[in-house]
């Protein structure tokens, strides 16, 4: 299973300043925010790797908070899932979902690879 996203960062950047904590709130986990708010390019990266994920599990709409996407300590993404997109995960036969993550400066691109057990 794989899943691709691209976003242009300025989506994110206004997204945040129009609709502030409740957009934040919404798509990202606690943790990622205390880690990622006040980068836009970063907040984009890991919104482009949600999206990747859901497509990789078939494309279905899960809760966005669902999906975290965090980072070693060498940089190297990790992906947690809870709730219904562990689910699909599950049903689906991945042991696990790897993503890489990038941007430039106006786009923020992921790709979502899913390990089968």
């Amino acid at each position: 299973m794989i899943g691709i996203d691209i976003i242009e960062i300025e989506r994110i950047r206004t997204a945040t300043e129009q609709l502030g904590a409740r957009f934040l709130r919404r798509v990202y986990t606690t943790q990622e925010l205390s880690l990622y708010a006040s980068s836009p390019s970063s907040l984009a990266a890991h919104f482009a790797a949600k999206e990747s994920v859901m497509k990789a599990l078939g494309g279905e709409l899960f809760n966005w908070r669902e999906i975290e996407v965090l980072s070693l300590s060498s940089g190297q993404p990790v992906v947690n899932l809870s709730g219904q997109a562990r689910k699909r995960a599950g049903e689906l036969g991945l042991a696990s979902l790897e993503v890489s993550l990038s941007h430039t400066k106006e786009y923020a691109i992921a790709v979502a690879i899913g390990i089968k057990n």
